[in-house]
């Protein structure tokens, strides 16, 4: 019997086939698109039984050569980039592709624990898993607030576990691959390493500069959740956030005082940095606006409510570790 893990050369699918071996968990097949090549290093360092690509795998799934050999599905597996225009692209890619898994494992009574997204919530500042508060600002936040709603009108007679997870700014190991989407985290130390100083936007939406305000959630919290479900039958579609919004001041200052820590020198508050020049303040971007939430703050009570009780990482604890990754 295999774990399927979809997106599995990507930044949360990685770290999910990483945490499957440290269970002990080997008989994993590895789905993904693999068009950008440079995304394999994520796994150099796990062990799969086999690897698909994602239109093989599909063909393979309709044509019954799963059938009764699969333990559960994590479904990671989509285009995030909320930049995309191609509509068409997207919604085969996140929401087609996602509806035939759905299919696959009510059939099979397999599990299906998949990636949704905070961006279902758009522009709104209640992060509730309740349809009067999810309006989506662009197409990659369409396509997973639809599959969403055909997850809620199958839940109540599902014959198999189906748990959906709505990420908040997730940040931490194995990202590098995304460019330009990867976290704000990995942006903050390439560049204090390249050019000695951070950059953030300056104040809008009623924030002053650099104080609007996400749910960052380091990837490590993100799959102690993923496991912790996979080991339950619970359903159900959660938030997946610290319940905490840091503003993007803070995030700044954990990377570059972690960055000096390595350098051997001391921490420095926020109007320090600012004054050494280290953290520096830029127009911000007319191609954000009106697209661009300044506030993120995922409500955890349905997901406290579910049993999951562990605590989540700050920035400053989880940045500190993500940089003594990124710095090895």
């Amino acid at each position: 019997m295999y774990y399927i893990v979809t997106g599995a050369a990507g930044f949360i699918g990685a770290n999910l086939v990483k945490a499957l071996n440290q269970k002990g968990v080997t008989e994993i097949i590895a789905v993904d698109n693999l068009t950008r090549a440079d995304k394999f290093s994520n796994l150099t360092d796990c062990e799969i039984a086999d690897y698909l690509d994602k239109q093989e795998f599909i063909d393979m799934i309709e044509h019954g050569q799963f059938d009764g050999g699969i333990e559960a599905i994590l479904h990671q597996g989509a285009c995030s980039d909320t930049m995309e225009s191609d509509g068409r692209y997207m919604m085969a890619n996140n929401y087609r592709y996602s509806l035939s898994l759905l299919n696959f494992c009510q059939e099979q009574e397999v599990p299906l624990l998949y990636a949704s997204s905070a961006a279902v919530y758009g522009g709104g500042n209640v992060f509730r898993e309740e349809r009067e508060f999810e309006a989506p600002l662009n197409v990659y936040g369409y396509s997973k607030f639809l599959f969403d709603q055909v997850v809620r009108r199958r839940l109540a007679g599902a014959d198999s576990q189906i748990c959906g997870f709505r990420y908040f700014n997730v940040y931490g190991p194995r990202e590098s691959h995304k460019g330009r989407m990867a976290s704000v985290a990995f942006h903050h130390f390439n560049q204090y390493r390249s050019s000695g100083k951070v950059k953030l936007f300056e104040g809008c939406d009623g924030y002053g500069h650099g104080e609007q305000q996400r749910d960052f959630v380091y990837v490590d919290d993100v799959v102690k959740v993923n496991m912790a479900f996979l080991e339950s039958s619970i359903s159900g579609i959660y938030n997946l956030g610290t319940g905490r919004a840091q503003s993007f001041n803070e995030l700044a200052v954990a990377t570059v005082n972690a960055c000096r820590a390595l350098e051997g020198l001391p921490a420095l508050p926020l109007a320090d940095l600012v004054a050494a020049g280290l953290i520096e303040y830029i127009p911000f971007p007319d191609a954000l606006k009106g697209k661009y939430q300044s506030f993120t703050q995922a409500d955890t009570e349905r997901l406290r409510a579910a049993g999951y009780m562990e605590a989540f990482a700050g920035v400053e604890e989880g940045v500190a570790d993500y940089v003594n990754w990124l710095a090895r």
